[in-house]
């Protein structure tokens, strides 16, 4: 801490102090193995829900059949304390059998799939089909007057595909959320 003196003061006041650090605010990446039964996705969310804490992404799967599990993979952004204390609770829930912070334990592999409806003729047409061949962006379907493109990638590189489809007609959007895997050796299983 340090002391914030007003110009021409002689007093030190408590209301002067002020933190010298600011707490910064991070994206993680949380792989969250659960067992694969009913109401633990919803004890999963309510637990962010319940506390303020915001999910940027969710994606949630069966990853092993005979084992009965799933992975569900968030994207939630805080404060390193927050992040602690998000960890720390979703370990408390029962049906949780590991959470891993994939940002926090390393290098790590993400990437999302979106499809995207982009409607327009003419000049806008052949700039869409353009951008998608740079982004390599698939056409999943096409008619006169609109096209729909697949395109996987990072959450950035998806962003900035719709970001550009915008002014060119881009009508409708649906993304999966982050999917993840630790590069290397390491598992979250």
């Amino acid at each position: 801490m340090t002391l914030n003196i007003a110009k021409g003061s002689t007093s030190h006041s408590a209301y002067n102090l002020r933190s010298t650090y600011a707490e910064t605010v991070e994206r993680h990446v949380l792989a969250v193995i659960v067992d694969n039964e009913p109401g633990v996705l919803a004890r999963v969310i309510g637990l962010f829900s319940s506390r303020g804490y915001n999910i940027e992404s969710l994606t949630v799967a069966e990853t092993d059949h005979k084992g009965h599990t799933s992975r569900i993979t968030i994207v939630t952004s805080g404060t390193p304390q927050i992040l602690d204390q998000i960890e720390a609770q979703l370990g408390r829930i029962v049906a949780v059998h590991e959470v891993h912070d994939l940002t926090a334990e390393g290098p790590a592999v993400e990437r999302e799939l979106a499809l995207l409806k982009v409607a327009g003729t003419g000049e806008h047409r052949v700039e869409a089909l353009r951008l998608a061949d740079i982004f390599r962006a698939k056409v999943m379907d096409s008619t006169l007057e609109s096209f729909i493109f697949e395109i996987t990638g990072s959450p950035e590189k998806v962003d900035a595909f719709a970001d550009l489809m915008r002014p060119l007609g881009l009508t409708e959007m649906v993304r999966t959320g982050v999917a993840a895997l630790s590069r290397g050796t390491r598992t979250a299983v």
